[in-house]
């Protein structure tokens, strides 16, 4: 199958290393994976994914928000409707449940079917998650 990774992490940096555990997860199962950074990515290519998993990060502690480019890039996505989806978020708040959430409805207003959804708390256990994608 093939998977897009959409890593949101709450700021600007390189690739978080939970989301390169979850790839490693996926592809050890045969799937082929492109991880993409929801900052720079534009999203034209997502409609080509058989499966989009988006892995983002908290950006309040509180309010459960999110970073502001997973809406963008989902957005800009086009016809994502239908199209099967995991969300994965980061636990790194005491309300990481209500950002769970709040990125399930972003996901699910542009039409995708979440089927999954799990908080991340090591790099270890984003790699067991990820090879149990399409088991």
């Amino acid at each position: 199958m093939r998977i897009a990774i959409i890593s949101a992490p709450a700021v600007r940096r390189a690739v978080p290393d939970y989301v390169t555990a979850l790839a490693k997860g996926m592809e050890s199962m045969g799937h082929r994976v492109d991880v993409l950074d929801a900052w720079t990515e534009d999203g034209f290519r997502l409609p080509g994914y058989e499966y989009i998993a988006v892995a983002a990060e908290a950006v309040s502690l509180f309010g459960g928000k999110l970073p502001e480019a997973i809406p963008k890039v989902l957005a800009a996505g086009g016809s994502l409707g239908g199209k099967k989806s995991a969300a994965f978020l980061k636990k790194t708040t005491p309300f990481t449940a209500k950002a769970l959430a709040n990125l399930m409805r972003a996901m699910e207003k542009e039409g995708m079917l979440v089927n999954w959804s799990d908080i991340i708390l090591s790099p270890v256990q984003a790699e067991f998650l990820g090879k149990r994608i399409g088991a």
